[in-house]
C-alpha cells in the first residue's frame, strides 16, 4: 500500500504542478494585457486633454461649427462620451464589474 500511496501523492503533485504553470502564465498574460490596456487608458487621457471646450470663442456651443464640420456641442458630447467609456474602463482595470 506505501507504494501506491506514494505514487498516488507523486500523481497529485504532477497535476498540482502542472496547474500552478498554467497559472502563473495564465498571469504573466494578464500582466502584458493589463500594461496595454493602461497605456491605451493613458492614451486617451492624453487625447480627452488635449481636447478643447467650446464656448471659449464667446459664442452658443450649439452655433459654432469648426471647421471639421462638428459644432462646438457635439464635440462637448462626444468628450463626455469618451469620458465615461474611459471611468467604465478604469473601474473593470481596477477589478469592479461594469455595467454598460
Amino acid at each position: 500500500m506505501d507504494a501506491a500511496d506514494e505514487r498516488s501523492g507523486n500523481d497529485v503533485l504532477a497535476v498540482l504542478e502542472q496547474s500552478v504553470e498554467r497559472l502563473v502564465a495564465q498571469l504573466t498574460e494578464c500582466r502584458k494585457e493589463n500594461e496595454l490596456l493602461k497605456s491605451e487608458v493613458s492614451s486617451l487621457q492624453n487625447i480627452l486633454r488635449s481636447f478643447k471646450l467650446p464656448g471659449t470663442e464667446g459664442t452658443s456651443p450649439e452655433l459654432t461649427v469648426a471647421g471639421d464640420g462638428f459644432s462646438s456641442y457635439e464635440k462637448l458630447q462626444v468628450k463626455q462620451k469618451l469620458a465615461l467609456i474611459l471611468q467604465k474602463i478604469e473601474r473593470e482595470l481596477r477589478g469592479e464589474q461594469v455595467r454598460f
